[in-house]
């Protein structure tokens, strides 16, 4: 872990300002596009970027916004991984987001968001809070070996159903769905099931399968060969060198996906998910502003 002073700390459009505290991640999932070489890190990946300014940089941003907007963070590093529980910067950033009344969504594979449940439900009810937990594998062996640092998918079933109880709307990121390993009707329907019990708004996945560029393929493939021996061959014979990876199932998982969100009112499709939590809505808005 290392420390810097950042220049700035949001970026995107008037609808969702993006904010990412750190920059890189411990929880070793082995199929994490954040290790793409695209994204020019400097350093490796498991040595933390500790964005250290970063409640001051997002105070200064946000009084001087006029028109209030969602705040999401988690798309690029977990906003919750190991260094959180000491550091707290996650909880910082919250503070200044429900002192200006703006909106936030955070994207996460850890319980450790629980931590911070009091400060979330104070900021749905003043403005609007969407919790987003990546489900992949429902097996626990199984995800120990894809997602080795992170709690279980059972337990961050029951983080959305501790979200639910609150009254903190929730959405679901169904991928990657990893070909030949979790890409299995089980799988997918345990975790379907797991979605309508809790009452989740909306499911994003692309196509049931996954991506592949540089520097994030190599650390997958070794991945494969530690443990799925003979593997990485048959992706190569399957896929080359292409960036997207569908499942060969995939769509009769999706055909599963669509059906059980229609009959259960959940948004399924990304731009309709995207939609959602990109909306701060006005009634919420007016009465962020007169509450204390």
């Amino acid at each position: 872990m290392h420390f810097v002073e950042a220049k700035g700390i949001l970026n995107g459009n008037n609808g969702m300002q993006g904010m990412n505290i750190y920059r890189g991640c411990s929880h070793g999932c082995i199929y994490c596009d954040s290790r793409s070489l695209c994204y020019h890190f400097t350093h490796p990946f498991e040595d933390i970027e500790v964005k250290r300014n970063a409640p001051e940089l997002l105070e200064k941003a946000l009084r001087s916004k006029k028109k209030k907007c969602m705040i999401g963070t988690g798309s690029m590093s977990d906003p919750y991984m190991h260094c959180e529980e000491q550091l707290k910067l996650t909880r910082s950033c919250l503070e200044v987001i429900r002192k200006y009344g703006f909106g936030v969504t955070v994207q996460t594979k850890s319980d450790r968001i629980l931590r911070d449940i009091d400060l979330l439900d104070d900021i749905n009810r003043k403005a609007k809070c969407v919790v987003q937990m990546t489900l992949t594998t429902w097996d626990d062996t199984l995800c120990g070996i894809v997602e080795p640092n992170v709690c279980s998918t059972k337990r961050r079933v029951e983080v959305l159903e501790r979200m639910r109880e609150r009254g903190i709307p929730t959405v679901v990121w169904l991928t990657p769905v990893l070909p030949f390993i979790n890409d299995t009707e089980e799988n997918i329907r345990e975790i379907l099931d797991a979605c309508v019990r809790t009452g989740v708004r909306g499911i994003i996945t692309f196509g049931m399968g996954m991506t592949l560029r540089e520097g994030d393929r190599e650390y997958y493939y070794a991945a494969l060969d530690r443990h799925f021996p003979g593997l990485k061959e048959k992706y190569i014979r399957q896929y080359g060198n292409a960036y997207e990876l569908p499942s060969p199932r995939g769509k009769e998982l999706l055909a599963r996906l669509r059906k059980a969100c229609r009959e259960n009112g959940i948004l399924y499709t990304p731009e309709d998910c995207f939609a959602y939590l990109n909306e701060l809505p006005e009634r919420q808005r007016q009465v962020s502003m007169f509450d204390p």
